[in-house]
């Protein structure tokens, strides 16, 4: 398979919040800004890098009786690493996203690629893969926080729009998260509708 295709593929055809739905833990807890939601974005694209590549290599090592708690530790060693290199040199952020970081572990997104396509492909397709559906995500997150950060404070990564007087409490609390990623994928799939 074609990597640029891969990737593609991972951003746009299998995105996986405006596609695919999954992640909505995360997808909805961490995006109140746009800082936040490419932060957990970019943190979350490491574990399917590594973890596919690696789930890809060692695929015909593990029986299929314990494949599933295979991937489960490959998985949670990754995202371990990436807490503590988040614990020790980015410890603003890590606080930041607190509980989410973890909960990578858990996230339907990464174990799903790992069953769906790097049981099933070279490690080089696989990492493809990762970075597809890793840039996907970020992209999704940094864009659904970008959203609600202009919308309820009038800024955009910070720097303010418009006054903070004319921005919307409810798109910075939980309902406000609902509804602007009800209305970004409603816009995802008419402009996706005739590719």
């Amino acid at each position: 398979m074609n990597c640029l295709k891969i990737i593609y593929d991972g951003i746009v055809k299998q995105n996986p919040v405006f596609v695919l739905v999954l992640g909505m833990c995360p997808t909805l807890g961490t995006t109140s800004s746009a800082i936040t939601g490419m932060s957990m974005g970019i943190a979350t694209m490491f574990v399917p890098m590594c973890s596919n590549t690696s789930i890809s290599a060692i695929k015909s090592l593990v029986p299929s009786q314990v494949r599933i708690p295979a991937y489960i530790i490959v998985i949670a060693s990754f995202v371990t690493v990436l807490q503590m290199v988040m614990q020790a040199w980015l410890p603003s952020l890590n606080d930041l996203l607190g509980i989410f970081i973890p909960l990578i572990v858990v996230n339907c997104i990464i174990l799903g690629r790992a069953e769906m396509f790097a049981s099933k492909h070279n490690p080089i397709e696989s990492l493809c893969d990762g970075i597809g559906i890793g840039l996907g995500f970020t992209i999704a997150l940094t864009l659904l926080g970008s959203v609600r950060e202009i919308l309820g404070a009038g800024t955009i990564f910070g720097a303010r729009i418009y006054p903070e007087e004319y921005g919307s409490l409810i798109f910075i609390l939980a309902p406000g998260a609902f509804i602007a990623l009800g209305f970004l994928i409603a816009i995802y799939n008419r402009i996706t509708a005739h590719k």
